[in-house]
């Protein structure tokens, strides 16, 4: 049997990178997933993903959402509990940086990370808690980040958005443990993906490298291994927890 047979996830954030990694690390094991890309220029990639993960042999569909926005939120899990029949796991994925030193930033460029890495997590995991309490039964993953733990120069947005995704976690965890409702988050370290791609190059990616005791950048299934294992049954005793998947970064 694979892992997550004839579960239900959706994931957030999905048409590329971490997100899409997690996609189809589920869909290998088994598991139905509806997912969420924004911008129309993610369009075409979206659905070659939605077709890639169907011909594995479950039932995908694309949605184009804004997780930062609560009312697409509610339409969103209402269409995935109309067509899939339920929610398992929710993966809350979402995110965006805008960095700048403080004294630069504005109100705008604050309030659009915290908006998107921190109320997107609020806004799905307040529409997917209805079904999982029905079901008695529920995983729900949020991405947080390594320097939600540790800050980080030019990050101070960043950092507290993903430093509130851990607050969140814990707060759910203890809300929703007596319904058997799971909440988790991971903190990934520096990822190899287009978010990530300037920090490799020349000098700079071998200083970030020289800083991780593995000495080299996760790839997006390394963090697809740890959401599935919390999202299936071998996590089924861990709740409220935060595991960082960082090569050592933060030791």
């Amino acid at each position: 049997m694979k892992l997550l047979e004839n579960k239900v996830a959706i994931v957030t954030g999905a048409a590329r990178g971490i997100g899409e990694a997690i996609a189809i690390k589920f869909a290998e094991n088994g598991c139905h997933v509806a997912f969420t890309y924004v911008s129309d220029s993610s369009t075409a990639r979206a659905l070659a993903l939605e077709e890639k993960l169907i011909a594995m042999g479950v039932k995908a569909k694309a949605y184009q959402s804004n997780a930062g926005d609560f009312a697409q939120c509610e339409v969103l899990v209402s269409d995935v509990v109309a067509t899939f029949g339920t929610v398992d796991i929710c993966v809350n994925n979402a995110g965006i940086s805008k960095d700048n030193l403080l004294l630069r930033m504005s109100p705008d460029q604050w309030n659009d990370v915290i908006q998107v890495n921190l109320g997107s997590v609020f806004n799905m995991t307040k529409q997917v808690v209805r079904p999982m309490m029905k079901a008695r039964s529920g995983s729900i993953i949020n991405m947080s980040s390594v320097i939600g733990e540790m800050g980080n120069a030019g990050q101070s947005s960043y950092a507290a958005s993903k430093a509130g995704v851990i607050g969140f976690t814990k707060s759910v965890a203890k809300e929703l443990g007596s319904r058997n409702i799971r909440c988790n988050a991971i903190a990934p370290g520096f990822v190899e993906t287009d978010m990530t791609s300037y920090l490799k190059e020349g000098d700079s990616g071998e200083k970030y490298k020289a800083s991780i005791p593995l000495q080299r950048f996760a790839s997006a299934e390394d963090i697809a291994n740890v959401t599935l294992f919390l999202a299936s049954d071998m996590g089924n005793y861990i709740t409220g927890q935060t595991i960082s998947v960082c090569g050592g970064l933060n030791i």
